[in-house]
């Protein structure tokens, strides 16, 4: 199959702070969203909070978005936050601080709750808060050259605005511990506590995302986007009759669907199902 990504463009959205966050579309309805301050390891503070709010929601939106791949430039993938925004929270009054953090959660979740696939790529550090960037998305592929820290209690503060996505991700018992210790782990650590999907070279990751996105886009599109919200869904719920008839119902619905139809008459037919080709249109829905 000749490779989906080889149709990328340089269609790209920008606003005042376009040169920190770089966000481009390519034809074929992959996002890539880049963290782009290596001078400062793309450490983020409220400005970049606000517009990477604004590029998860815009990507919500969009029909024509099928992944997003979360990345950076330079050495570091994030640093978690700007130095700067640190300083300035020290004179921040109580109702200041809630409106800040209430900021940052509402960034993320956006990111965790986007309806396309999300991929984080991540070719160095990340620390604080870029830690619940990684855990907030649906994949997260690392070089081995990565690290990871939960370093907020070294500065007598905690993890709290990520803490849901964190824990989800590693689970509560690791959870309890790099909370508290603030100890730096390795990709490989990552991996075996679940908050990175796989660990590759560094000259290897660029094509493991790459080869990740086509096999995404090669599935159904709206099976796709379905099978992540059953997995919001189904999470800690009793397999009791309503979850059954819930399930049941999500089958029969996208198998009399007009994509459920083709993938299956195309499985049977021996062919390619109409999507990877071109999307269906909203007639054809």
């Amino acid at each position: 199959m000749t490779s989906i990504l080889n149709t990328k463009t340089n269609e790209t959205a920008t606003d005042d702070n376009s040169s920190l966050v770089l966000f481009t579309v390519s034809t074929n309805g992959v996002a890539t969203v880049t963290l782009n301050s290596p001078q400062n390891h793309n450490a983020f503070d409220d400005t970049i909070i606000a517009t990477l709010t604004d590029i998860f929601l815009e990507i919500t939106e969009r029909e024509d978005i099928r992944i997003m791949i979360l990345t950076s430039t330079g050495k570091s993938f994030s640093a978690g936050a700007n130095l700067g925004w640190m300083k300035r929270m020290v004179s921040y009054s109580y109702d200041e601080n809630f409106k800040d953090a209430q900021d940052l959660a509402l960034m993320l979740k956006a990111l965790n709750f986007m309806p396309q696939t999300t991929i984080a790529k991540i070719q160095g550090a990340a620390f604080g808060g870029a830690v619940g960037l990684a855990s907030c998305c649906d994949i997260a592929f690392a070089s081995n050259k990565a690290s990871f820290c939960l370093s907020e209690v070294k500065l007598g503060l905690i993890p709290a605005t990520i803490s849901p996505y964190v824990v989800n991700a590693i689970g509560e018992r690791a959870s309890r511990r790099y909370f508290q210790t603030a100890e730096r782990f390795s990709a490989d650590k990552a991996l075996l506590l679940g908050l990175v999907s796989e660990v590759f070279e560094p000259e290897l990751l660029d094509d493991a995302v790459a080869s990740l996105t086509n096999s995404i886009l090669s599935n159904g599109p709206e099976a796709v986007q379905q099978a992540k919200q059953l997995a919001f869904d189904v999470n800690n719920k009793t397999v009791d009759e309503d979850l059954i008839n819930m399930t049941s119902e999500c089958i029969a619905n996208i198998r009399v669907s007009t994509e459920g139809q083709e993938g299956l008459n195309a499985f049977f037919e021996k062919r390619t199902p109409l999507w990877i080709n071109e999307p269906l249109s909203k007639e054809q829905k």
